[in-house]
């Protein structure tokens, strides 16, 4: 018997909080975002962070806690102390980016402090992954660093990117001489678009290395918050073009940021069926 239920997914990264309300039946398949919010953490404590988003989600929804059949968290999962469960969260990007790009076979995750691709199954499931290391020169992080540094907001960074004309790549490997380079590039008189193509160019860059040795299948869904940025998207395509690699194709969705809370909400309401199903059988 079809039931539908709401679920709330939770993504604690260390830069933002990402929330969503969810219905979900796995009967029917038809799952759907109804409520979404994402709060910068800044100097906050992000336990207080995720308390507002959940109550705001609740509120705006006229829901109270009893309302929300599963909570899942994912990311720093012990900030979020009303959870009924938390999932990894490698596998709920990757659920997430299937459910933005449903004909996904790999999930790019670029987060604020590093790149996976991760290589998945038809219902986005988790089949193999590569990710970049710890530098900040391969992340999100390095584009807000960078992004404050030119005084642009971060929503500003990839439609600037397409305005460029003579991009230059950083040339440092690491986040202080990648740094470094683009504060000589200013100096040089290169043009604030052109430095935001490069850096996108930079990180890009590290994406097609990855899915090379991934060796990934089209289509390739970008999530996360830099999954957002349309230069970073301009960039991969250019990049993987380049490497002779025109088969991989690249998709992102405006929502790639709640890739993470997606996922959790998703695989939260799929453990909720498994729990009912398994109760229902004992009592049988």
């Amino acid at each position: 018997m079809s039931e539908t239920i709401k679920t709330m997914g939770i993504d604690v990264g260390g830069s933002y909080v990402k929330g969503v309300i969810m219905t979900y039946d796995t009967i029917s398949g038809k799952h759907k975002i109804i409520d979404k919010q994402t709060e910068k953490i800044r100097k906050r404590n992000p336990k207080d962070v995720v308390v507002d988003i959940v109550d705001m989600l609740l509120g705006r929804n006229h829901l109270i806690n009893k309302d929300i059949a599963y909570l899942a968290s994912t990311g720093q999962g012990e900030m979020v102390e009303r959870k009924t469960g938390h999932f990894y969260s490698m596998t709920t990007h990757a659920r997430g980016g299937k459910f933005f790009v449903s004909e996904a076979k790999t999930v790019v995750d670029m987060g604020g402090l590093y790149v996976r691709a991760i290589k998945i199954d038809y219902r986005g499931k988790v089949l193999d992954y590569k990710m970049t290391g710890q530098c900040a020169s391969g992340s999100g992080q390095f584009i807000e660093n960078i992004s404050r540094y030119l005084g642009l907001a971060i929503e500003e960074v990839g439609p600037l990117s397409l305005q460029a004309d003579n991009p230059e790549v950083p040339s440092g490997i690491c986040a202080v001489l990648a740094e470094t380079d683009v504060i000589n590039l200013v100096s040089k008189g290169l043009s604030t678009a052109n430095i935001v193509k490069g850096i996108n160019l930079s990180i890009a860059g590290r994406v097609v290395k990855l899915l090379g040795s991934l060796r990934a299948e089209s289509s390739i869904a970008l999530v996360g918050g830099m999954g957002m940025n349309e230069g970073m998207l301009q960039a991969v395509e250019e990049l993987s073009k380049e490497k002779k690699k025109e088969d991989l194709i690249f998709a992102s969705h405006p929502d790639a940021i709640y890739s993470g809370a997606v996922g959790a909400a998703l695989w939260g309401g799929y453990r909720y069926y498994k729990l009912k199903e398994k109760k229902a059988a004992v009592i049988a």
